[in-house]
């Protein structure tokens, strides 16, 4: 008998390591890359080019990257409120938008409503560079192209049916006699949605808000094509002008250096919300 507990005390470590070995490894694939961007955007220009093996450079650390990156176009910092800008302002109106919309198409009957959602999930089958001639004129018209604004508002579009296809299965996966309790209590529309129904879809507004910002910060077609401005560029579009380099040559140190501050909002935000993304992405497929 106590042979074999023995032995099966000795599989389930065995087991445990192994696991977490192989978890290790997978982690550690994924993580070098990150750590490979970081070193080379903290190395003096002339070695960060060089890849991060062993003999390791023994000049030390140097901030010369991101000063230089500072010097394109109009400023690492004005690109960069211009990005938080236009991906804050996106991720709140997508938010807002697909939580109403979301609440509408699962909890109230109206004409037509299925063929509505129909229609706004077909567009998610539209490539977005068959349609950015359109929007281009139509920016134009409305004096909203090369604006901040308007750029919020492409992303916005583009972000809408996902998200609310997302909110609509968040508020299916809410039992309908919680709301009906709430009814009978006497609760009203807006309270019901504010304060009842809000914190048990609050995974699936999180998973909304988390894609939008990440689609937004990172996009780079719709801003190349509508912004023309050098004051009004976002940070992809600043890279374009650090990747093209001077007299045809590249600073390597200056790019990775964009690259780690493009990525360092992205790791904290999936960091910080990632249990609420997991939960968000399921939500509504099991009932």
């Amino acid at each position: 008998m106590a042979a074999a507990t023995l032995s099966a005390d000795r599989g389930t470590l065995g087991s445990f390591v192994a696991r977490h070995s192989i978890g290790l490894f997978l982690s550690a694939i994924f993580i070098a890359p990150i750590f490979w961007t970081l070193l080379s955007s903290l190395k003096p220009p002339p070695e960060a080019r060089q890849p991060p093996l062993p003999p390791w450079p023994t000049t030390g650390f140097s901030i010369e990257n991101y000063v230089a990156l500072d010097s394109f176009g109009a400023g690492l910092w004005h690109s960069a409120q211009n990005s938080i800008f236009v991906s804050v302002s996106s991720v709140l109106l997508t938010a807002v938008i697909s939580l109403l919309a979301g609440y509408g198409f699962s909890r109230f009957t109206f004409p037509f409503k299925n063929l509505f959602f129909i229609m706004i999930l077909s567009t998610i089958m539209i490539p977005f560079q068959s349609i950015l001639t359109p929007i281009f004129l139509l920016l134009a018209t409305f004096k909203l192209q090369n604006t901040l604004t308007g750029l919020v508002l492409v992303y916005v579009t583009l972000q809408l049916p996902f998200s609310i296809f997302m909110m609509r299965n968040a508020f299916d996966a809410v039992p309908k006699e919680i709301e009906e309790a709430a009814r009978i209590d006497g609760a009203r529309s807006v309270a019901l949605l504010t304060r009842i129904m809000l914190p048990l879809v609050w995974p699936g507004l999180v998973t909304v808000a988390l894609f939008a910002f990440l689609n937004t910060w990172n996009e780079f077609i719709a801003a190349l094509v509508l912004m023309t401005d050098q004051e009004k560029f976002t940070l992809p579009i600043m890279m374009t002008a650090v990747q093209s380099g001077r007299f045809g040559a590249i600073n390597w140190g200056a790019v990775q250096a964009g690259v780690t501050v493009m990525m360092i909002p992205c790791l904290i935000l999936f960091l910080l919300l990632q249990r609420f993304y997991i939960r968000g992405l399921t939500a509504g497929a099991v009932k």
